[in-house]
C-alpha cells in the first residue's frame, strides 16, 4: 500500500498533511514531480523526478500504481485512467473519484477547457482554503482507516 501525490500542483498544505500521516501510519508515501521538491528525507518517503513533459509525472504514476494505492492528483484525466484500472484517486480538496463521478468529473472539465479557450471563462478554481484543508484530512483519514482494515484481515 503506497500513496502516491502528483506533486507539481499539490497544495503545500496537502503535502505536509500527507506527510504525517504516512509518518503516523508507517504507509509509504511517493511524490512524483517535474521539478525537485523541498521535501526532508525520512523513512517511507520517496520522491521521483521525472523529465519535463506533458503528461510525464501522471504515465510515470499510472505505469507504477497499484490496486491497493492511493494516487492524491488534481489532474482529471489522470484520475479517470486509475479509476479505470481501480485504483483509487482523491483530490486534494477532499473529493474521492469513482467510477459513479468521473465521467461528470472529465466532461466538466472539458467543457471548462474549452470554454476558457474561446475566452467564455477565466480563473482556475476556488481558493485552497480551511474548509478544503479540512475535508481533504478527513478523506485520507477515512481511506487510510478502511485500508488499515483490510492489511488486518
Amino acid at each position: 500500500m503506497t500513496i502516491w501525490i502528483d506533486a507539481d500542483a499539490c497544495p503545500v498544505p496537502v503535502r505536509e498533511m500527507v506527510l504525517r500521516a504516512s509518518q503516523r501510519t508507517s504507509t509509504a508515501l511517493v511524490f512524483v514531480a517535474n521539478s525537485p521538491l523541498p521535501i526532508a528525507r525520512r523513512d517511507l518517503v520517496k520522491t521521483v523526478q521525472v523529465s519535463q513533459g506533458f503528461d510525464v509525472a501522471d504515465n510515470y504514476i499510472c505505469k507504477h500504481a497499484a490496486i491497493n494505492d492511493l494516487v492524491i492528483t488534481q489532474d482529471i484525466p489522470l484520475a479517470a485512467e486509475l479509476v479505470e484500472k481501480g485504483i483509487c484517486a482523491l483530490n486534494p480538496r477532499g473529493e474521492l473519484y469513482t467510477q459513479a463521478n468521473i465521467r461528470q468529473r472529465l466532461a466538466m472539465r472539458n467543457l471548462s477547457e474549452e470554454l476558457r479557450s474561446i475566452g467564455q471563462i477565466s480563473g482556475g478554481p476556488n481558493k485552497f482554503g480551511d474548509k478544503e484543508k479540512q475535508n481533504f484530512a478527513n478523506a485520507l483519514d477515512r481511506w487510510l482507516q478502511k485500508s488499515q482494515k483490510k492489511l488486518n484481515q
